[in-house]
């Protein structure tokens, strides 16, 4: 553990976030569980975003007190992209969470390994 790790704290917090979503996403076979699994993902790349996008003693970019130096804010890029991601997140994942329950109404499980024994039978 170096300086650096505590330097960029937040950056190594995503990466774990993002590789505990990921596993989870593909160790699962619960329907509802690899939805989570998502969501952390996506939950750990707006982190990484915001984290990247602070600058520590500047402010937002607001124009206060008639400064209008370029040095004295942060970029409001990063923010713009985390407030689009979770809009679209929470829209994915409204989609998702509607398609599992009507999986689970035809076929009375949300395991993906027996959904896809059923559709066998089935012969799709």
């Amino acid at each position: 553990m170096g300086p650096n790790l505590f330097l960029n704290f937040g950056e190594a917090v995503a990466m774990l976030l993002f590789g505990i979503g990921f596993c989870n996403l593909l160790l699962q076979k619960n329907l509802i569980k690899k939805i989570i699994g998502l969501n952390i993902m996506d939950s750990a790349i707006y982190l990484f975003l915001a984290e990247k996008g602070y600058i520590t003693g500047r402010a937002a970019p607001i124009v206060t007190d008639g400064i209008q130096s370029v040095e004295a804010y942060i970029n409001p890029v990063p923010g713009g992209l985390v407030l689009t991601g979770i809009v679209v997140s929470v829209s994915v994942t409204a989609l998702m969470l509607s398609l599992t329950i009507r999986l689970y109404r035809r076929y009375h499980t949300l395991d993906l390994d027996e959904i896809s024994a059923l559709l066998k039978k089935e012969g799709r």
